[in-house]
């Protein structure tokens, strides 16, 4: 329920209503979220409660919320050290990923093919950041992208601007093949932050 979450999660809960009820840009309600993503992750509170989150590894995510109103849905990531993940977009979503604790890199590549044939893509790296607590990125719709985890366990929050797991397949992208797939995302795991 409700009453039982962090104050500073039903907080931003409502902070994020409040974006996406001011209209119905997507775009301009993930740029809020951003920033209301930045407040977050800079939390002390939530970064020391983290440390107790399980384990996503198996391609999991935890599932903070959903909103049933708007559709938006907050999830978090666990990471091992060194973790690896694979490349992938976010189909038409725009997904705000906020460090909470640790160290980790973001990959960010653009496909160098036209996308005319089926199965085969061509993609470049453009750019890896180095991000730690309290960095937001924001990933536009089918931007195409991959987290590497640091040296240590690393914790991350992320708002998308829709649910995308059991509803939309999303890209998958293999460099050194050269192939895509459409695949499902992370399965989602239920998990109150009380």
């Amino acid at each position: 329920m409700a009453s039982q979450r962090l104050p500073v999660f039903q907080k931003f809960i409502d902070d994020l209503r409040q974006a996406f009820a001011d209209g119905p840009d997507t775009k301009a309600a993930m740029e809020k979220t951003q920033s209301l993503l930045e407040g977050l992750v800079k939390d002390e509170g939530l970064r020391a409660h983290s440390k107790d989150w399980p384990s996503t590894e198996g391609h999991k995510n935890l599932l903070l919320y959903e909103d049933p109103d708007y559709g938006f849905a907050i999830n978090a990531v666990v990471r091992t050290p060194n973790r690896k993940g694979g490349i992938h977009d976010h189909a038409h979503a725009w997904t705000a990923y906020g460090l909470l604790d640790g160290v980790e890199k973001l990959e960010r590549y653009s496909r160098v093919d036209d996308g005319s044939k089926e199965g085969y893509a061509e993609i470049k790296l453009d750019s890896v950041s180095e991000s730690g607590p309290g960095t937001v990125d924001l990933v536009p719709p089918y931007d195409i992208h991959s987290e590497k985890g640091g040296p240590g366990r690393s914790v991350a929050v992320i708002v998308r601007s829709e649910r995308l797991v059991g509803r939309v397949l999303q890209g998958r992208y293999d460099p050194e093949a050269k192939t895509t797939h459409q695949g499902e995302g992370p399965t989602q795991v239920p998990f109150e932050l009380a």
